[in-house]
């Protein structure tokens, strides 16, 4: 589980640009298909919520977006510590890989621990404010307070995976994932429809096998982990290997944008219940196939984050450069493989979540825009993870909140609620969002003053 002590004897040099692709693809692999697991696991549980009705995947949509506004108070933990250690490895600080970790655990400790308090008293409000169906608010509100007890959890792990990715070891994230990932699937089981003489919990009891999970996965991350991080400085006091200021200095705006994206999705998932409650069970469905339509996009931008890292530590800001436009072709060709089936038999995909025949129906032509926005994003995802790789958090949030809460949202409104319009009105503008997302940080990444930053 640990890596023997050779593999750590000399620092490993940035890749030529003649063999970056195989770089980027090997280190990715491990990391899509835990991403896919993640997303996969959201999936099963929309499936088994699903068989419970549309009000219940309605209000679980709400309160799972909700708990992902917590969560990303603390994201920025995973990309701050992938940098700090993917650049350390790159200047050959082997004796400081492991204190940007550390430090990542303290953060997640005293964090998460304030946001579980405070979202758990605002839970009800939150929830009253984004539906209106007093049964819908009772079992989204219980939905939301179990699952905030393990944002600690859940910023411990983004640490843990971003030391793991930093070193170029993405095959120990994957594997931890994919075991308390599959945990999680069979605690949903037994405690929605209460099997193995369990109690059926229904609703609840997909909120507690996720949380039971996470708990299994951060024993699991901690058992391979410590013993090789005691000895690379993981409970270094000091400032070898970046000090508390320097993580969060790159986890805030990476946090922030983070937050205000999801804040963003549960902002949109308002406007939509304001057109329909069944519209909000559709859309749930939406954004949960679209998380797995971006998986190649987010996997092979976070491996591009390593090996940018890892270029600049080195000194070779020219070939960081070349690594993300080689990174974005390859992402592209990839989501449009993906996206095909919902592109073109969007009623089959849909009818595995939605069991009338009037939302198939309702959700065929926003699928269809879905599968095509993702396509466009890949450019966005990849750049701005890149961008992270380099330092660059404050620009990528500056971009990141302009554009969907001075478009996207406003626009979305306006085309839904505000004009009478349709679910599928306020999907299109989905379109446009992501055409300029994707521009912007093309331009950014081709200006190329990210490559001056310090980490």
């Amino acid at each position: 589980m640990a890596d023997s002590s050779s593999s750590l004897a000399s620092p490993i040099s940035p890749p030529d640009t003649s063999r970056s692709l195989k770089q980027v693809i090997w280190l990715a692999l491990p990391i899509m298909a835990g991403m896919a697991s993640q997303s996969l696991m959201n999936i099963v549980d929309a499936l088994f919520v699903g068989q419970l009705g549309e009000m219940s995947l309605a209000a679980v949509g709400v309160g799972a977006y909700l708990n992902f506004m917590a969560t990303a108070l603390i994201m920025g933990i995973s990309s701050s510590v992938q940098a700090m250690v993917a650049r350390r490895r790159g200047q050959g600080r082997l004796d400081a890989l492991a204190a940007p970790l550390g430090k990542g655990l303290l953060l997640s400790l005293v964090v998460g621990l304030s946001l579980t308090l405070l979202f758990w008293l605002l839970a009800p409000t939150l929830v009253a404010m984004m539906l209106s169906d007093p049964e819908s608010q009772r079992i989204a509100g219980e939905y939301l307070q179990i699952r905030v007890l393990g944002i600690s959890l859940v910023a411990a792990n983004f640490a843990y995976r971003g030391y793991w990715n930093g070193r170029g070891r993405s095959l120990i994230y994957l594997r931890t994932l994919i075991i308390y990932h599959s945990l999680n699937v069979l605690l949903t089981w037994l405690l929605v429809f209460g099997h193995w003489g369990l109690p059926a919990l229904g609703v609840a009891g997909a909120a507690w096998g996720t949380t039971l999970a996470l708990l299994f996965g951060t024993l699991l991350y901690s058992a391979q982990t410590v013993r090789p991080a005691l000895k690379q400085g993981l409970l270094n006091r000091g400032n070898a290997g970046g000090s508390l200021v320097d993580l969060l200095r790159l986890a805030v705006p990476h946090s922030l944008q983070q937050f205000f994206f999801a804040m963003g999705i549960a902002t949109l998932f308002w406007i939509i219940a304001q057109i329909g409650l069944r519209e909000v069970a559709i859309a749930h469905v939406l954004v949960n196939l679209a998380l797995f339509l971006i998986l190649p996009a987010v996997g092979i931008g976070m491996a591009s984050t390593t090996l940018v890292s890892q270029s600049l530590g080195a000194g070779r800001p020219e070939q960081a450069r070349r690594f993300g436009w080689q990174v974005v072709g390859l992402a592209m060709v990839l989501l449009g493989t993906f996206a095909l089936p919902m592109l073109l038999v969007p009623e089959w995909v849909l009818g595995f979540f939605l069991h009338t025949p009037e939302a198939v129906a309702m959700g065929v032509t926003p699928l269809r825009m879905t599968s095509v926005a993702v396509v466009l994003d890949a450019v966005g995802i990849v750049l701005a993870q890149a961008l992270l790789g380099a330092g660059a958090n404050r620009t990528v949030l500056k971009v990141s909140i302009s554009l969907q809460w001075g478009l996207l949202l406003p626009l979305a409104w306006l085309l839904g609620p505000g004009l009478g319009g349709s679910l599928t009105a306020v999907w299109s503008v989905q379109l446009l969002f992501r055409c300029l997302n994707s521009a912007v940080f093309a331009t950014i990444w081709q200006r190329g003053h990210w490559q001056h930053i310090k980490v």
